[in-house]
């Protein structure tokens, strides 16, 4: 999942980035082709400026004759949407001569002059006759003795709009075909490149779960320094819990020998009361010791990776002992365990905890003991074994309850047995990350249910 999740970040970041940069440079590739689709534009209409220029200053041209240049048979045409128009600026009265596409209108003056005002040459656009956008070009030509006139040509804008429209729609299909191209081969990328460790994940679940025990194979040079660390580490956890063994296993042959001496020593005395303080304590020291080393020795194994136990072999084999060392009060043992059932740790750890709860249900049991198993999901990711034993026995109220998974306590002590049973339970459940409880079972008796780690 955080390898999916990794390739999802990584994908949707380059997705974001490649669209970006599309988006920009589609925008930028658009603004360019409109700046030369005007430039274009502009350099038509001042054609025939230059030829209203040269005709206006021709002296033998006469005024209904000018514009004869111009062979654009739209200028003739009635708001065709192109026009020309000459107005002569330092008369009294301004004498106006316009194509006869203009019909009885005329043509605005450009309200700011452009860049290339400099050149004598302004263009830009502007309304038109009917609400025509054009774009218009005019320069200022003076004739001296003749007079100041303002020569202008204008085009219809929809040619230029027309035309940007269609590139741009242009555009639009080909980057969108090059987008959807970019992210397909993002997403394969992606999914190339976090290929190994997935293939890592994996193989971590793999020795997780106890079907494996190292990374193998071959990784990317990135990636091995990550499958050789992996591997180190996994070794000297079991050089650790090696260790960690053989010490608890030192010191317990260690201390075995001298409270043995003590034990004897103060037997031989038995009359002497220090004598009998003496194997009191000797016996307490002994019991703490064992209950220490058996808490160092749980811990130890818990640290081994990859220790997987069958649930029904360990479940079905205690219920026959069960049955065969009470088979003179006739006991009914009622077992449900499915087959694919796995506890995550070690076989030996589940037959104490198991062991001791059918144990302490057959001793209190009248004639009844339910034994069931069932594989949950504790969490989206997590999944247990919860082991229910019932008995048809007295039951324990919830005060009792609380005292008999304490070390040592017993509330019979007709009944055979320390009263260490319950609390090895909770000790080894706690350690292994999960739950034991008490209640009342629907046969009567006490309930006792195990919440383990399932693989």
């Amino acid at each position: 999942m955080r390898a999916n999740s990794l390739a999802l970040r990584l994908f949707l970041w380059a997705a974001g980035w490649t669209l970006a940069i599309i988006l920009v440079t589609g925008i930028l590739l658009s603004s360019l082709y409109r700046e030369a689709v005007e430039r274009a534009f502009d350099g038509r209409l001042q054609v025939y400026l230059r030829t209203l220029v040269a005709d206006l200053a021709a002296p033998e041209t006469p005024d209904d004759k000018l514009a004869q240049g111009v062979s654009e048979p739209l200028f003739e045409l009635p708001l065709s949407g192109w026009y020309w128009q000459v107005t002569q600026l330092d008369s009294a009265k301004p004498d106006i001569r316009a194509s006869r596409s203009l019909w009885d209108g005329g043509l605005p003056r450009l309200p700011v002059p452009t860049a290339a005002a400099a050149l004598g040459v302004r263009s830009g656009y502007v309304n038109g006759p009917e609400d025509q956008k054009l774009r218009l070009v005019e320069r200022t030509v003076d004739l001296g003795e003749e007079g100041h006139y303002l020569v202008a040509v204008a085009g219809d804008a929809a040619e230029i709009e027309d035309d940007i429209r269609s590139f741009n729609r242009a555009l639009i299909v080909t980057f969108c075909g090059l987008g959807l191209v970019l992210l397909l081969t993002t997403g394969f990328q992606v999914q190339f490149g976090l290929s190994p460790l997935k293939r890592i994940s994996q193989q971590l679940a793999a020795i997780r779960s106890g079907q494996a025990e190292r990374l193998e194979g071959r990784f990317p040079v990135e990636i091995a320094p990550l499958a050789r660390e992996a591997n180190a580490l996994l070794d000297a956890n079991r050089e650790i819990v090696e260790r960690a063994r053989t010490h608890v296993g030192n010191l317990a042959h260690a201390l075995k020998t001298p409270l043995s001496v003590l034990m004897n020593e103060a037997s031989s005395r038995a009359d002497d009361p220090l004598s009998q303080k003496v194997s009191e304590q000797a016996d307490i020291m002994r019991d703490q010791i064992a209950r220490h080393l058996e808490r160092a020795r749980m811990a130890a194994r818990l640290t081994v990776i990859g220790t997987i136990t069958d649930v029904a072999p360990v479940v079905l084999a205690i219920a026959r002992t069960m049955e065969k060392t009470n088979r003179n009060k006739d006991l009914r043992l009622k077992v449900d365990v499915p087959e694919d059932a796995r506890f995550r740790g070690e076989r030996q750890d589940l037959e104490e905890m198991v062991g001791n709860l059918v144990d302490n249900a057959c001793k209190w049991a009248q004639w009844r003991v339910a034994i069931e198993v069932l594989k949950e999901r504790a969490e989206p990711d997590q999944q247990v074994v919860r082991i229910i034993v019932d008995d048809d026995g007295p039951g324990l109220s919830p005060a009792e309850r609380e005292q008999v998974t304490r070390r040592g306590r017993r509330l019979d002590e007709t009944k055979p047995g320390s009263g260490l049973g319950l609390s090895i339970v909770v000790e080894l459940a706690a350690l292994y990350g999960g739950t034991f409880t008490l209640g009342t079972a629907p046969i009567g008796g006490l309930r006792a249910e195990l919440v383990l780690p399932a693989a």
